[in-house]
């Protein structure tokens, strides 16, 4: 089996790497590219911990700062291991969403320790600060990096559906979603979707790319690597 991996060039990697293992070939053509914008360093006062949706927000951070013995809740594995990665040593991980990330933190955070930082880009999915907000946290978002869509459809995805070389692609997010859609469509190619699996990892992927004919969607069972990868493994064993 082979795989389109869209994921942003530093995460595109991982994923490659562990699919490989398993025999499953990629190719890697992002559809977003993850600009750091410099910037003073960030105020830190009276903040108990950050608040990590995703592993760009750690790295963006770690470009801002060098701090690293503030605690750190990140949504989900692959942003703790890059939080690890980094040298923050008081992680803890939601293994999830959003929503589990906003569980975790009232769980384990009390509002009267201090304020928590979303270390975010310019666009976000959820509303973290609204549901911890209403539990009683204040939530800093501190806009630390931005995620440019691509404007027209990479050579390396062209070349690979129009060839019919790939069985799937990989979307993680509603935006890449979204973006995959729609750039196969202005490059004129959507109907070679109709032969492609589209793994998605979570529901409200799956529901971005609707309205398109795939030959199958099917949505991992956890929003996490591990998850995505089992489920791209089991698509490459399943008869026909």
């Amino acid at each position: 089996m082979r795989v389109l991996v869209t994921r942003p060039e530093e995460d595109a990697a991982p994923l490659a790497a562990a699919l490989g293992e398993r025999g499953i070939e990629s190719v890697i053509a992002p559809l977003l590219e993850i600009t750091y914008p410099d910037g003073p360093p960030l105020d830190l006062a009276g903040v108990q911990a950050l608040l990590a949706t995703s592993a760009n927000g750690v790295r963006a951070f770690a470009r801002r700062s060098s701090h690293r013995d503030i605690r750190v809740f990140a949504v989900g594995n692959a942003t703790a291991r890059c939080a690890a990665d980094l040298g923050f040593v008081q992680i803890e991980s939601a293994s999830g969403d959003v929503e589990a990330l906003a569980d975790l933190v009232g769980r384990c955070a009390n509002p009267v320790d201090g304020a928590m930082v979303h270390v975010a880009g310019t666009a976000v999915a959820g509303d973290l600060g609204g549901r911890l907000g209403a539990a009683g946290f204040e939530v800093r978002r501190a806009v630390l990096y931005e995620a440019k869509t691509a404007i027209r459809l990479p050579e390396a995805i062209r070349t690979a559906l129009e060839a019919r070389v790939v069985d799937g692609v990989a979307l993680y997010s509603p935006r890449t979603a979204r973006t995959f859609t729609r750039l196969v469509t202005d490059a004129g190619i959507a109907g070679a979707c109709d032969a492609l699996m589209a793994f998605c990892l979570s529901d409200a992927v799956a529901e971005a790319i609707e309205k398109r004919a795939w030959r199958r969607v099917a949505v991992a069972h956890r929003p996490d690597q591990a998850s995505m990868v089992a489920l791209i493994v089991e698509a490459s064993l399943a008869p026909g």
